[in-house]
């Protein structure tokens, strides 16, 4: 199976980071030296990916400009430690061509990945969510390639979470599970309650999909919000029987970036797993640990104090 087209969808309006998005577009915000949508970008070239289209909006032109080819003349005004970044990405954008699509409104993301239904023809395709960024030796959208191309079907990027954590994401119900990591899916559920989650197998944002899912989200039912769930179109494609299995990502750390405080955990993370920042970020947050639990330890004894 021949999987070399995705789409990206970033045409969401980031209201949850306002008002830093307010004219920077949230997947421009930074993870370390590097805007969020270039992770994904990297992860899609190092795939084996050759079409990328990314679903955005009017206010979005800063990611195409991000992802436009820097000139030799351009180049040569850094010094050369600060020109290799942009060489290199000069060499990632070479490797893909790209095209962008206009998500008219603000529908959600089923709504976004159905306005690309034009480009992407009858074959299976991958969706790549910008809010999760997986980082590690083997791509996480490459591992999931290979299990579509073995399964011949389509498959989901799963993970482990805790239960209480089981409203905030998809979860799947499993049919057959085939091997530790990989299950055959019965049905998939919008963030269910603790109580009512099938498992805590959860859906990331990585998916190798049939093209039949333009039709399930052309029939899907617009939420009470306005919005077209994935979802629900996937979970209207088991139910005509087709088969789509779940993945949990191997060998890969997953840094959640779709909200600010996760956007702030994910940058401290990387930060402690890159060379040239682990030692001082680790020192300094030694430094606020022991700040915190002076503070705290005054505030306990001035509480004591009050009551006595």
């Amino acid at each position: 199976m021949e999987i070399s087209k995705v789409i990206v969808p970033a045409a969401g309006l980031g209201t949850r980071f306002l008002p830093a998005t307010k004219v920077i577009p949230k997947e421009m915000l930074p993870l370390l030296h590097k805007p969020i949508i270039q992770y994904t970008l990297e992860e899609a070239v190092r795939s084996g990916i050759e079409d990328i289209f990314w679903v955005v909006n009017s206010k979005k032109k800063s990611i195409e400009e991000h992802f436009d080819y820097i000139s030799e003349e351009f180049l040569e005004t850094f010094r050369s430690d600060k020109k290799e970044h942009l060489t290199y990405l000069n060499k990632i954008v070479e490797k893909v061509k790209f095209a962008y699509v206009r998500q008219h409104e603000a529908r959600g993301l089923g709504h976004a990945i159905w306005s690309a239904r034009h480009v992407i023809g009858n074959k299976h395709f991958g969706i790549m969510l910008p809010d999760d960024v997986f980082i590690g030796q083997n791509p996480a959208l490459a591992q999931l390639i290979k299990i579509a191309s073995q399964e011949r079907a389509s498959v989901i990027a799963i993970q482990e979470v805790p239960l209480s954590h089981t409203p905030r994401y998809g979860i799947i119900n499993i049919k057959k599970q085939l091997s530790p990591n990989l299950f055959q899916i019965r049905d998939v559920i919008e963030k269910p309650s603790q109580t009512e989650a099938p498992s805590n197998l959860a859906i990331m944002g990585r998916y190798i999909l049939s093209p039949r899912i333009f039709d399930a989200l052309e029939e899907s039912t617009v939420g009470v919000l306005g919005e077209v769930q994935l979802t629900d179109a996937i979970q209207k494609l088991l139910l005509s029987g087709e088969k789509i299995f779940g993945y949990k990502i191997q060998g890969t750390h997953r840094y959640d970036v779709g909200t600010p405080l996760e956007w702030m955990k994910s940058n401290i993370m990387l930060s402690l797993r890159h060379p040239a920042y682990n030692q001082e970020i680790l020192q300094f947050l030694n430094e606020i640990d022991r700040e915190f639990t002076v503070i705290e330890s005054k505030a306990i004894q001035f509480s004591k104090q009050r009551n006595t």
